[in-house]
């Protein structure tokens, strides 16, 4: 494996001896099998402890390591079928947002989400996950169709936020997610989401109005990056850990204020050391809460997702009867 964040060096130095141990192959003597059982065994230790006490920060690289699953790789591993669908019909197909109809454990959905891209051409063209317009119109053209045929929707969030660029602007990005918001506000299906990398503002809110709003234990889900938090508060990034400690975003925090249903639990190490394990526990929990909402009506749906975000935050008022004026 390879243990490329600085927190990391620990593992790294005990992944070096374990690999040069097992290299000895028919040659390893009975006690250097007794080492590696040992090693094998601190491995695990020190990985369950240094995860288990990740820092704000930690958390955001591991969000965005650069080895863990994307939309595409969640798509291939717990879909039974899948077939995707392209194009807002209005300017164009934004690859930073791909969905389509999907099959998962026998249950036809509606599945969107972010594509931040592998190699530096699959960048390119996914713009790094940073969705146009046309990208937040696709998605709603999709759930829409959704809705007309009875479909549960699935979207997996990540992204460090929408399009900043100039055309993004220039063809109303701000509009298209406001435009979801209010639709999937009202949509008369269940709605599941899930953040699986980073939930970055307004990019990650136009899939994230849902009546069940998930997180990977190891996410993070904020309203502005720490980076750019830190060059406004501080006129410098190099406080990005102070302003992601600060803020409050990784995912344990984010589920003690109440502003997700559930967490779900990654392999150890994190889901870029597993993909199988990560998905696995991903299309569980789908499953799990798409079973729960189907047995509620249309009105139903709609009712109970505007209390989730109509209770959302909290209040003080110094002076009781000033309430009721």
């Amino acid at each position: 494996m390879t243990y490329d964040l600085d927190f990391e060096k620990p593992l790294a130095e005990i992944e070096k001896k374990l690999s040069a141990l097992q290299r000895k192959g028919e040659k390893l003597k009975p006690e250097d099998r007794a080492q590696i059982k040992k090693l094998g065994a601190d491995l695990r230790q020190k990985t369950d402890e240094i995860y288990t006490h990740l820092t704000a920060w930690q958390c955001v690289q591991v969000s965005r390591h650069k080895d863990r699953p994307y939309t595409n790789d969640y798509i291939k591993l717990i879909c039974d079928t899948y077939f995707e669908l392209r194009g807002d019909r209005r300017f164009g197909d934004d690859r930073a947002i791909q969905g389509g109809l999907a099959e998962i454990g026998g249950r036809t959905v509606m599945l969107m989400g972010h594509q931040k891209g592998r190699d530096t051409k699959e960048k390119m063209e996914c713009s790094f996950g940073l969705a146009h317009p046309e990208g937040y119109r696709k998605a709603l053209r999709l759930m829409q169709q959704a809705e007309k045929f009875g479909f549960p929707v699935v979207t997996l969030i990540d992204t460090s936020g929408a399009s900043p660029d100039l055309s993004a602007e220039e063809r109303g990005i701000s509009q298209a997610i406001a435009e979801n918001l209010l639709v999937m506000a009202g949509l008369r299906v269940p709605i599941v989401a899930m953040v699986i990398g980073e939930g970055g503002s307004g990019g990650a809110l136009g899939l994230g109005v849902a009546n069940r709003v998930l997180m990977l234990e190891y996410t993070i889900y904020t309203v502005a990056a720490p980076e750019a938090a830190a060059s406004i508060l501080w006129r410098d990034t190099v406080y990005a850990p102070q302003a992601a400690e600060a803020m409050k975003i990784q995912a344990r925090d984010i589920a003690q204020a109440g502003l997700v249903d559930e967490l779900i639990a990654e392999p150890p190490g994190g889901a870029h050391r597993d993909h199988a394990a990560a998905a696995a526990n991903l299309k569980a929990a789908i499953l799990k809460h798409l079973s729960e909402l189907e047995r509620l009506s249309a009105e139903e749906l709609v009712q109970q997702r505007y209390e989730k975000f109509r209770a959302i935050g909290t209040f003080a008022v110094d002076d009781p009867v000033a309430v009721h004026r």
